[in-house]
């Protein structure tokens, strides 16, 4: 079952530590790289093709990234998953992040079908990932860290608790 608005910003919230905005106090790498590649080939045998992977971006608090080829969705835009290092956190996107506003909008202008997104949202949801929308994940944040969208020094928001 989706959390709602409100429960995914309690979740950010709870999970949001302003002296540690990379990863977790007890963030382990093994774990979640498993869990990563888990993902990985589920999603690959989803979409009955191979998808390009990246992990452990270094000084992010993502984890890694998921690209489902264009040519393997219905409307011909690749999807993308953004894993995080904050409590499975999982974030959808069509094309890349921040190519659109919204999932929503990603809709509307026909490039992320709703059959794609629930396969996508269905694999994260039994893999025991907690997918949280784009434009939550983009709109201002006040929670400890105190840190919004706009004032990232990386321009946009990594999938944090911070990002909320």
């Amino acid at each position: 079952m989706a959390m709602s608005r409100a429960e995914l910003l309690a979740l950010l919230r709870e999970l949001d530590d302003p002296e540690r905005l990379e990863r977790p106090l007890h963030y382990d790498p093994a774990a979640t790289g498993l869990a990563f590649g888990g993902l990985v080939r589920r999603l690959e045998a989803d979409f009955g093709v191979p998808c390009e992977s990246e992990r452990d971006t270094g000084d992010s608090s993502e984890y890694g990234r998921v690209r489902g080829p264009a040519d393997a969705t219905v409307c011909g835009t690749r999807i993308v998953v953004c894993v995080s290092k904050f409590g499975s956190l999982a974030e959808v996107c069509a094309d890349d992040p921040g190519a659109f506003l919204s999932t929503d909008e990603a809709r509307e202008e026909e490039a992320l079908d709703p059959a794609d997104l629930a396969t996508v949202e269905r694999t994260l949801a039994e893999l025991g990932y907690v997918s949280a929308p784009e434009e939550l994940l983009e709109s201002d944040y006040e929670g400890p860290a105190g840190w919004s969208p706009s004032q990232r020094p990386s321009g946009r928001p990594e999938i944090s608790p911070l990002a909320a």
